[in-house]
């Protein structure tokens, strides 16, 4: 193996650059991992999200371990290991009270240098936190939705879904894709998917949406009111991080319902509501920042049950020479869902582009 490797790495939103990095060194305690497959998530597209640049794009692999550093008993060279990229502590005032991805110490945590990239390495905590050696039943494909729908369970979690009530998602990109998909695992009746795009609103009918809304085109609450027996959603999931669609979310809860902000507003961003109409609807706002090790796990099982059908969300690949195609396919969110990069070439087989 070389000392140096190739890594896909964000300037800017349209400046990404191929780029020869030094193989991480591990230490006593971690992992030094081959990048499988990583998926490119939409979060990346947002410019104000990035903390630092240039940086190695990508925060979704699926490795396999290739070197094992000292002390370490539960991994050995060959296992195929899904490792979340941010991981927590136990021992907090945060992480006490179960926002484990609230405690600074959470975003801290990264994969050394990241996904898009040949190598990474996995530290100790990592280790100790969030890492699953996993099954054959599993592909690596689907493996590299773990990351990103784990996010979407956490939020399910607190959207205190009853049994046969009614979920809209607005915004069918792959995130709400997985909200579309999972809600029914929740007790989910109606799952009603809207969205801008026919394209997504077809695929989301796919995934489980039992009606499909595109506010273009129709009244989005008349529409809501219609297929749900006079009445709005019993619960609302926001995807598109726009003011508009937040206000068209909090339009479509139902009195006693829940609003889920699934992705953040640009910082300094306001959002205003009529304070007479929100004590009296009693509506619960709800949010969920990323997910942590107690979802990843949940996430996993249900993948290896069945439940998911996350291999059928994977719609383009790319070799990590074309990573700057598959970010400009990311950033233009058209027809596409998850995007993978695979480090090392497509497998065998593999054509690059739509799958």
């Amino acid at each position: 193996m070389s000392d140096m490797m190739k890594a896909a790495v964000y300037h800017a939103l349209d400046d990404i650059r191929i780029e020869e990095r030094p193989v991480p060194e591990i230490g006593p305690g971690e992992l030094l991992l081959k990048t499988l497959a990583c998926g490119l998530c939409g979060g990346e597209t947002m410019a104000w999200y990035k903390k630092s640049e240039p940086k190695v794009l990508g925060h979704e692999p699926v490795g396999e371990v290739v070197e094992v550093g000292a002390g370490v008993t539960d991994f050995r060279r060959g296992d195929r290991v899904f490792v979340n990229h941010h991981v927590g502590r136990v021992n907090s005032h945060w992480s006490r009270r179960g926002h484990f991805t609230r405690d600074p110490f959470y975003s801290k945590m990264k994969l050394d240098p990241g996904g898009v990239c040949e190598y990474y390495r996995v530290t100790a905590q990592h280790l100790a936190m969030d890492a699953h050696v996993l099954p054959d039943s599993i592909s690596t494909e689907a493996a590299v939705t773990i990351e990103p729908w784990s996010c979407v369970l956490s939020g399910l979690k607190v959207c205190n879904i009853q049994p046969g009530d009614t979920v809209a998602v607005v915004g069918a990109g792959f995130m709400g894709q997985g909200f579309v998909h999972m809600a029914p695992l929740f007790g989910a009746g109606k799952v009603v998917a809207l969205d801008f795009s026919d394209w997504r609103l077809g695929k989301a009918r796919e995934f489980g949406a039992t009606h499909t809304v595109n506010p273009k085109r129709e009244d989005a609450v008349a529409a809501m009111r219609a297929l749900n027996n006079g009445r709005l959603a019993d619960t609302v999931v926001v995807i598109a991080p726009f003011a508009s669609a937040w206000k068209q979310a909090m339009d479509l809860v139902e009195v006693g319902g829940c609003l889920h902000l699934g992705a953040p507003l640009p910082p300094g961003t306001d959002w205003v509501q009529d304070g007479n109409k929100a004590y009296f609807d009693q509506i619960t706002v709800t949010s969920r920042y990323s997910s942590d090790h107690t979802d990843t796990y949940s996430y996993i099982r249900l993948l290896e049950a069945g439940r998911i059908r996350a291999d059928d969300a994977i719609s383009h690949r790319f070799a990590i020479e074309d990573s700057a195609e598959a970010f400009r396919l990311l950033v233009e969110a058209e027809k596409s869902l998850k995007i993978v990069v695979y480090p090392h070439g497509l497998p065998d087989g593999m054509e690059k582009g739509v799958r």
